[in-house]
């Protein structure tokens, strides 16, 4: 069982893993701990009192802990919410997720989520990796509004005339976005950088040069002042940055890539001032011909420049990697044309309401989810599935926000609105994902902990190896060796190498259909090698038709009637089948008492005054309905041509029963051989009989399938497995896969089916359909691909950097890593981990 629990008492990160612990540290529970929100989510194998768990929290430390009050969803029918608690009692320990706050969007937070889903306020850096915060993107559209051209203190929420001169309103174009801000700034604090940097760097090497021109103008003291005071604008105002947040780092023991720039290059420059100032209390080796001091003002402003180049790119870069955020926000329009009292008025998409009847014209982007009342036309939905051929749709047809309507124009009534459209709900679930972690993180978050003292470690003991062994002048080779250690490390490289890719391979996922709930979810989809699918809405089309109703007794109209009248309360397809049926034969639906849905067999209820069931042949057994022979054997020739029959009981008697017919989805057969070719077993489980199952797997070419299977038999199937060592897939889309969907390593869930199954899934195919679990399996090997690129890049770099920079070359050949190269190399390290992430945006799936 899982139950969430309210922690307060966490201030910190340190906080959160010490209660984590402490949790963990009891029989029998596994814990998963989050700092903003302070929830505990608390997986047991049976009930634990809480105050048993505010006794370890006290022993650890002044924590408390209380239940959260969870309410059951009121929109939940009773048969649906049995489900949900059924999911929750058979998911993994993992399989609840805390999501990011509502109120998160528009904040700041660390794009190496050091401190979990904590966010900001305000612009900043990173408390524990010194990185810069950045921006939680808006997720919902922005409300446009309207100035004056030439009265631009005008500003009106809808369009109209100027109270001023009369002109008309033109829209206001939207403000600066953070991410901008923040580049444009790093791109003023460059340009002061290089501006000063550069004469720096100049005279440094000019003064190598045999008979110096500059030493005709001024001595070599004088030029070391002009260094300094050139020093002066890099290092306390466009990289002052860099020293404050080292200083954050070792006050608060969170040491990053910026306690290493911040030692190596302070250092460097304490030890110029010290030397222009005090230059006779040292050594003659660190002294010139002149007899100054050698400084390292160039070093110092080249290094900290090179650190703020790297800074800015990475700013460029992760702008682009939240693109598939904004690019799916910008698929909202952000007006409609509300049709009232038989007129057409323009109106902000914020202020559409739930059964507003809206008019759609050729090439609009239709505004909220809802149904076409009037018109017809063909709709382009690649935005949303992916798939570039528009759908027709007609009068009764779902039609989605942010797709584009083709040349016909058309009503629709609005049915949900604002957060609850499927576009909102992509939008929320790619923020979510992007920002959750990998298993594979884990690994990186390890080194990452002892990865900067080790650095420091190594630094010092260079600088005294090389003072005690090295060639003369001794300890300048070694000041220069150690900081040249101290620079060239970056955590950095290792903290993102995970993030960005998970955030750019959830953003292509959504672009072409596949919604990824979590980062653990992309990474286990990769391993999957059994595909468990349902048939009905999976395979088929979920659309059945019935093809007849055949009645033993003679009063066939009042038996469609009767089991018309019982589906009307059921949310199976094949219940919605005969629904149809009926209406199109002018059949009206009657009361019915004592319904109920029994899971995987069929219905039953009380119809003028008769109790009636209409299912397969467990039902049948269930109501002990007597079956003819006869009967019998007109069912099995239905099935062995594919149908799906239901059987009609009357009072425990079988009279008759329902033929439906459900297409195979073109794409099934496809993508099923394709899965196969990557070392899939594909599994079909179908609550149908053993005679349509067969007929359905022939056409597939499947060898694996079992008939007849109740919900709890398709669980126990993926138990078995399980248990037998495989990583397990499960594809379904109604209520009854619910289960078996949270059961699995990996559950997912068709877009076309029930909101219970895709809450259960990990995994969401807008389209409903298989070959989107090929794309999935696909993205889901390349961001795997990519992820592992990124830290053998991240892993390599420092294992071969490090030792250079403290010369392990220069015995045999001689090589020293001068600081400034070592910079620009430390710098490059994170861009290129970005920029490889980056590439997953061109995948073809």
């Amino acid at each position: 069982m899982i139950h969430t629990y309210n922690i307060t008492g966490m201030t910190c990160d340190g906080c959160r893993t010490k209660v984590e612990k402490t949790l963990n540290a009891i029989d029998g529970v596994e814990a998963k701990v989050s700092l903003n929100p302070p929830i505990a989510t608390i997986s047991m194998e049976k009930h634990i009192p809480t105050t048993h768990f505010q006794d370890a929290l006290t022993a650890a430390g002044k924590y408390t802990i209380e239940m959260t009050n969870v309410k059951m969803p009121q929109d939940l029918t009773t048969n649906e919410a049995a489900v949900k608690s059924c999911c929750s009692m058979h998911s993994h320990s993992d399989e609840k997720e805390i999501k990011i706050p509502v109120n998160a969007n528009g904040k700041y937070y660390c794009p190496m989520h050091c401190e979990g889903e904590k966010v900001y306020d305000k612009a900043g850096d990173c408390p524990v990796c010194g990185m810069d915060l950045v921006i939680a993107p808006e997720l919902a559209v922005s409300k446009t509004l309207y100035t004056c051209p030439m009265h631009p203190e005008v500003i009106s929420e809808t369009p109209g005339s100027c109270p001023i001169c009369g002109m008309d309103l033109v829209p206001m174009e939207p403000s600066e976005s953070e991410d901008q801000k923040t580049y444009k700034d790093l791109v003023k604090k460059m340009k002061i950088a290089v501006a000063f940097t550069v004469p720096i760097f100049a005279i440094a090497m000019i003064e190598m040069a045999h008979n110096n021109p500059l030493f005709r103008i001024m001595d070599a003291s004088k030029w070391n002042w002009v260094q300094l005071i050139l020093s002066l604008p890099v290092v306390f105002y466009a990289c002052w940055i860099f020293f404050v947040r080292a200083w954050k780092s070792i006050i608060t023991w969170n040491l990053n890539m910026f306690t290493l720039i911040g030692i190596g290059t302070g250092v460097a420059f304490l030890f110029s001032l010290v030397g222009m100032f005090f230059p006779d209390i040292f050594p003659s080796e660190f002294k010139t011909d002149h007899g100054t001091v050698l400084l390292y003002f160039e070093a110092t402003t080249v290094i900290l420049t090179l650190v703020l180049l790297g800074q800015l790119l990475e700013a460029r870069a992760h702008s682009q990697t939240s693109g598939a955020i904004k690019e799916l926000l910008k698929l909202a329009p952000t007006e409609a044309t509300l049709v009232i009292d038989g007129s057409d008025k323009v109106i902000s998409i914020h202020d559409i309401k739930k059964g507003d009847l809206l008019r759609v014209k050729p090439g609009d982007k239709i505004p909220v989810d809802g149904k076409i009342t009037d018109g017809e036309s063909s709709i382009d939905e690649a935005m949303i599935t992916g798939e570039p051929i528009p759908v027709d749709k007609k009068k009764d047809d779902n039609v989605i926000a942010g797709t584009i309507n083709g040349n016909k124009s058309f009503v629709m009534i609005a049915e949900k609105v604002g957060s609850e459209t499927l576009l909102s709900q992509i939008v929320q679930m790619v923020n979510d994902a992007s920002r959750s972690r990998a298993p594979i993180q884990k690994l990186a978050d390890s080194i990452a902990k002892y990865f900067v003292p080790i650095v420091v470690i190594i630094s010092v003991v260079t600088f005294f190896v090389w003072a005690n062994f090295g060639p003369e002048p001794a300890l300048v080779y070694g000041f220069i060796n150690a900081i040249a250690v101290l620079i060239i490390a970056c955590p950095c490289a290792l903290g993102l190498a995970t993030p960005m890719s998970v955030m750019v391979g959830v953003g292509k996922g959504a672009q072409s259909g596949v919604l990824i709930k979590n980062a653990e979810a992309l990474e286990n989809m990769n391993k999957v090698n059994v595909l468990i699918t349902d048939k009905t809405g999976t395979i088929t089309e979920g659309k059945p038709s019935v093809e007849k109703v055949y009645a033993s007794i003679n009063d066939q109209d009042n038996l469609l009637q009767n089991i018309a009248s019982l589906n009307q309360y059921s949310e199976h397809p094949l219940a919605q089948a005969v629904v149809n049926y009926a209406k199109s034969k002018t059949v009206s639906l009657i009361e019915v008492k004592d319904f109920e849905a029994v899971a995987g067999k069929g219905v039953t209820g009380t119809v003028t005054n008769k109790k009636v069931a209409l299912g397969n042949k467990k039902l049948m057994e269930q109501v002990k309905a007597t079956v003819s022979d006869d009967l019998e054997n007109k069912i099995i020739a239905e099935q062995k041509l594919g149908k799906t029959v239901s059987y009609i009981a009357v009072d425990g008697i079988a009279v008759g029963f329902v033929s439906i017919t459900d297409a195979i989805k073109t794409s099934s057969k496809e993508a099923i051989k394709e899965l196969m070719r990557q070392g899939v077993e594909v599994i079909m489980l179908t609550g149908d009989n053993v005679n349509t199952a067969k007929a359905v797997a022939d056409e597939l070419g499947l060898s694996s399938y079992k008939a007849g299977c109740l919900p709890e038999d398709k669980l126990n199937e993926i138990k078995r497995l399980q248990a037998e060592g495989k990583i397990v897939a499960m594809a379904g889309d109604g209520i009854n896969d619910a289960p078996a969907l949270a059961q699995a390593d990996i559950g997912i869930a068709m877009g076309t089916g029930t909101d219970v199954a895709i809450e259960s899934a990990k995994i969401t195919l807008v389209k409903g359909d298989l070959q989107g679990i090929v794309k999935a399996k696909n993205l889901s090997h390349a961001v795997m691909r990519n992820i592992k690129q990124n830290l053998f890049f991240a892993f390599f770099y420092n294992v071969l950097g490090v030792p250079i920079a403290a010369g392990v070359l220069y015995p045999v050949f001689g090589i020293l890593l001068s600081p400034m190269i070592a910079a620009l190399a430390m710098s490059f390290s994170s861009v290129s981990v970005i920029v490889n992430a980056l590439r997953l945006r061109s995948l073809k799936l």
